[in-house]
């Protein structure tokens, strides 16, 4: 599927969420976008930049989220983390706010979920890593879902927190497609 073809299927289906396009559901009722930083320029530095296919991605996110009227972006205390998020909260003339990994990874998710359910606003950005995303999306109240790949870079996933009511989820991708076996892997470290 063609990058602008996707973008355009992401903001359809976030618009097609009950209760919420996108800033136009009731008050309190809150949109959480969770994404995995995009693709980092070094494998042995502990703290890289993005690549430059990770800085194409991250203009992609502000491409595909430039309708969906962010108020908040939480980022982890790593540069890829703020640099993927950097074009969409330029975009919003928005500061990003560090969520620390504190003592543990379950520490850290418990963390942003918190910092997510107190934002004041209805349509957070959310950049994560491999090993936090998908926690975060059941901390969230989401479905538990496995650990990403090291090689998927394209999700982005949708959580609706109403009001009343449960949480709900969709999953979809933005950018450049990941590999045909990007999710196959061994569960590693946060990466």
């Amino acid at each position: 599927m063609p990058v602008l073809r996707r973008v355009a299927v992401v903001l359809l289906v976030a618009l097609a969420l009950p209760s919420a396009a996108l800033g136009q559901g009731r008050v309190g009722d809150k949109l959480v976008f969770i994404v995995r930083h995009a693709e980092k320029a070094s494998a042995t530095d502990p703290d890289p930049s993005l690549s430059e296919a990770g800085a194409a991605r991250a203009a992609a996110l502000a491409a595909a989220l430039r309708d969906a009227q962010i108020t908040d972006v939480l980022v982890t205390p790593r540069k890829r983390t703020h640099e993927t998020v950097a074009p969409t909260a330029a975009a919003r003339t928005l500061t990003a706010h560090v969520v620390g990994f504190g003592a543990s990874t379950p520490e850290h998710v418990a963390a942003v979920a918190a910092a997510v359910r107190a934002t004041p606003g209805n349509a957070v950005l959310v950049a994560g890593h491999s090993n936090t995303v998908t926690l975060i999306v059941a901390a969230l109240g989401g479905p538990r879902l496995p650990e990403l790949c090291d090689a998927e870079y394209a999700n982005l996933f949708i959580v609706r927190l109403p009001v009343r009511g449960a949480p709900s989820l969709v999953r979809a991708s933005y950018g450049a497609s990941d590999p045909v076996d990007a999710n196959r892997c061994a569960a590693a470290t946060m990466r």
